[in-house]
């Protein structure tokens, strides 16, 4: 079987379990990225029962969220439904600005709160699908599978990394209890992915036309790098981060935690160049190690 067909029984199968267990339809999440454009592709074509849903990260690329608004209306059209989630933190609505502050340190490789507090929190007590692939990076490759039962202590989440698991009575189980997710193209390549958009002439972010190899948040520390391009392309969004680190620094100093590493007059912008890895702040350590637990 080859890896179109493979995806499509994996989604189908999705389908059916999620009305089996949950009692209503598969939700296909999209990012705006190609990855979330394959799938909801791939679940047309399957024939089954689905919605769609985007979480709005408030950090999106402007042309990101254009994008999805117009596959919104493109899909409606075609009687699916579709939901943008807005992001929330401890009850009341957030974004990126103001969670900065909250949390008392920017987002970082090793600490990405952002990214469960505006892209993983929607799904609920429902099954849904997502884009992810383990060619995207070795940690995937080692802890994501087709089929996954979430839960908030890691080890008792339950993974099946192939489509005949001997787990699967057991995932099937926890299902009710839990988010779950299915990973159609887990072990797609970047060339399958491309190949098939390609074939199938399914409509991508315009940004990976100009240039851009990854479509995520503005600023994202995985994206390393390509984050001076970002931000030349959209220094508002610059701005946004310098601001909130300055409230940040603020809201440090209001609770007394200004010492060792964080020293009174500490701007916002050094905050960024530290963050961006143009330079460590003088005197100070990797900022993830001197992190307290409540701090996250």
């Amino acid at each position: 079987m080859d890896k179109e067909q493979t995806a499509l029984e994996r989604l189908r199968a999705a389908a059916q379990m999620s009305e089996q267990f949950y009692h209503a339809p598969l939700i296909v999440t999209t990012s705006g990225g190609k990855d979330s454009s394959v799938c909801v592709a791939l679940a047309q074509r399957a024939g089954i029962n689905f919605e769609v849903q985007h979480h709005h990260t408030t950090a999106d690329a402007p042309e990101t969220v254009r994008f999805v608004r117009e596959e919104f209306k493109r899909f409606e059209a075609l009687g699916i439904k579709c939901t943008i989630n807005y992001p929330t933190y401890k009850g009341k609505p957030t974004s990126m600005w103001a969670l900065i502050p909250q949390k008392l340190m920017p987002p970082t490789r090793l600490v990405r709160y952002c990214c469960d507090v505006l892209k993983e929190q929607g799904g609920a007590g429902r099954m849904i699908t997502t884009g992810v692939r383990w060619a995207e990076s070795t940690s995937r490759k080692n802890s994501r599978g087709v089929y996954e039962a979430t839960a908030k202590d890691k080890a008792k989440r339950i993974i099946l990394a192939n489509d005949n698991d001997d787990r699967r009575k057991l995932f099937e189980r926890c299902m009710q209890k839990r988010k779950s997710v299915c990973n159609p193209i887990i072990d797609w390549t970047d060339t399958d992915v491309w190949d098939y958009i390609k074939s199938e002439k399914i409509p991508i972010n315009p940004l990976y036309g100009c240039g851009f190899k990854r479509v995520g948040c503005i600023g994202c520390p995985i994206a390393g790098k390509s984050r001076y391009a970002e931000f030349a392309r959209y220094p508002k969004y610059q701005k946004l981060y310098i601001s909130a680190f300055d409230r940040m620094l603020a809201e440090r100093e209001r609770r007394g935690r200004m010492d060792g590493s964080w020293r009174i007059g500490t701007t916002g912008l050094d905050i960024y160049h530290w963050w961006m890895e143009d330079g460590v702040l003088p005197g100070q350590m990797e900022m993830d190690e001197l992190m307290g637990e409540d701090d996250v």
